[in-house]
């Protein structure tokens, strides 16, 4: 059968429809004057209640084979696709043909409507197919989104440059539907218009490729938690797409930053320490300067060895500088001579002592204890080590539980914490800045 057959075919069956119609409200008594036009609002009627039951019948038939095909394990992408309604617009293809059939027939006495229905029906077969494309899209997006192996990519940046690809090529089949110009036509007018187009979505084309330049890198995940100051961020990272990248900070609120300031600037990204499992504590005590002294009294020195975790210490210790002190000669009448125990350097070891022994303490990872540079506030004391935990709750209260203590037990050591009494208020900022680098602790 050609084509000429074919139109043939279609006409004498418009015909038959269209006779039948006025056929039967000729015979209800309608008068020939208006029978046209109710005959036209009769055939729209009866047009759109088939179209409605027919949708209704297919969706309902979708939904149901597609629920009992989702169960199978192979088949998980279905139950995706029923969360994006992807039964919805599949329902759609038979009430869509039923209308596009039906145009010659409706409007047979109205040629000039017909062509314009038609251009209607085209147009919403473009947006029809996007509607359809964009569901499958994101039901792949979130099926592949929960993945192990995918689930910290930016997954929604690579869907949202197919889905911009694809609108792009519907508004262009669209606008030559309407206009009635052939595609390529206007292809090339938009050619001409390359860099007005670049200037309009300069910030999805650097998104893009900032999206593809993170993952590449490895340099962010969603999950990660990151840390950029100049834009007041410090959380976890719930979202990459073309346009930004979405942080929940630890107070609640959410800050967005374009994909390509995380590449072209400095950020802190915490995965390392997450991975560890281990959480950063480097934290000072100053020491009044004038309490550190010589141990030069024998039961002064039974006292400390009464502190289990350094008796030991003692020992080995005294042996040793009591051998070299006996090798050099050195005149002990005077303490200063040869060497000798100091209270700064036993509490030193205590500290030491009772970080390997702490519970809340990683002991695989680095442990130190360590004077810094004397200041004007005494000499510092610092501890550096790593927490047993990255949960923020309970690394807090780790850091408290071993200063409370350490602060506590100085006084068995006649050591004194410095505190600048001549200057209250200067006292109560030292107080209130108790990390003194908050920024690496996470806060």
């Amino acid at each position: 059968m050609n084509e000429q057959e074919k139109i043939e075919q279609i006409t004498q069956q418009t015909n038959l429809v269209r006779n039948w119609s006025m056929e039967f409200l000729s015979n209800l008594g309608i008068s020939d004057q208006f029978i046209k036009y109710i005959n036209l609002i009769f055939l729209i009627a009866l047009v759109v209640v088939l179209v409605y039951l027919l949708q209704v019948i297919t969706r309902k038939l979708l939904i149901l084979i597609l629920e009992r095909t989702s169960k199978v394990k192979r088949l998980s992408f279905l139950q995706y696709a029923l969360n994006r309604k992807l039964p919805h617009y599949i329902a759609m293809i038979v009430p869509f043909s039923l209308i596009k059939g039906s145009i010659p027939t409706i409007f047979f006495d109205f040629p000039k409507t017909m062509a314009f229905a038609n251009k209607l029906a085209d147009a919403y077969l473009v947006f029809y197919v996007l509607w359809l494309v964009t569901a499958v899209l994101n039901a792949f997006s979130d099926m592949l989104s929960e993945k192990d192996s995918l689930k910290d990519k930016p997954l929604k940046s690579y869907f949202q440059v197919v889905k911009i690809f694809l609108y792009a090529v519907g508004i262009l089949i669209l606008l030559s539907i309407l206009i009635s110009k052939d595609p390529a036509i206007l292809l090339g007018g938009i050619g001409a218009a390359s860099a007005i187009l670049m200037l309009v979505f300069k910030d999805t084309i650097m998104g893009f490729v900032a999206s593809i330049q993170l993952s590449a890198n490895d340099m962010v995940r969603i999950g990660d938690w990151i840390t950029m100051s100049k834009f007041n961020a410090d959380g976890d990272v719930i979202e990459i797409n073309l346009t930004t990248v979405k942080i929940r900070n630890f107070d609640k609120t959410i800050s967005y930053i374009p994909p390509y300031s995380l590449v072209s600037e400095s950020f802190q990204n915490w995965r390392g320490m997450q991975e560890t499992g281990g959480r950063r504590i480097k934290r000072s005590v100053h020491i009044k300067q004038s309490s550190i002294h010589f141990i030069e009294d024998a039961k002064e020195l039974e006292r400390y060895k009464r502190i289990q975790d350094i008796s030991e210490y003692i020992d080995v210790r005294s042996t040793e500088i009591k051998k070299h002190n006996e090798e050099i000669g050195a005149d002990k009448s005077v303490a200063v001579n040869g060497r000798n125990l100091t209270n700064m350097g036993l509490f030193r070891s205590y500290v030491e002592g009772y970080l390997r022994n702490h519970p809340g303490i990683k002991q695989d990872m680095m442990i130190m204890v360590r004077q810094l540079d004397p200041t004007s506030k005494g000499v510092p004391l610092e501890l550096y080590m790593f927490a047993d935990t990255i949960v923020w709750a309970k690394y807090e209260g780790i850091v408290a539980d071993i200063f409370d203590h350490i602060l506590a037990s100085m006084k068995y050591f006649d050591l004194e914490i410095f505190e600048d009494v001549s200057n209250p208020i200067g006292f109560q900022h030292q107080q209130a800045q108790v990390k003194p680098d908050d920024a690496e602790l996470g806060m």
